[in-house]
């Protein structure tokens, strides 16, 4: 069970990470905003970036939350992991 469990985390991280990763390359492409794939992007990843563009400061044409983003959503996954393995 505790397999299945780290496997989840792991899987949920990557994803996660995709996606932000994905919506930070697609900032770059002269995609329109109402373009569905950016649309679909930014409706999922807005969410999580928010808070970190409420912490950063701003910064000008350069945006940093993603990178931020990236960094805790890794060592949150990586605490969930040993918690996980720490627990059974």
């Amino acid at each position: 069970m505790q397999t299945y469990f780290v496997a989840v985390i792991q899987l949920m991280v990557t994803l996660v990470s995709l996606l932000l990763i994905a919506n930070a390359l697609i900032s770059f492409a002269p995609l329109e905003p109402w373009h569905p794939v950016r649309r679909t992007l930014n409706l999922l990843a807005e969410p999580i970036l928010r808070p970190f563009r409420n912490i950063l400061p701003p910064t000008g044409a350069i945006d940093f939350s993603p990178m931020l983003a990236l960094i805790v959503i890794q060592i949150l996954g990586q605490i969930l992991i040993a918690l996980v393995r720490v627990g059974s």
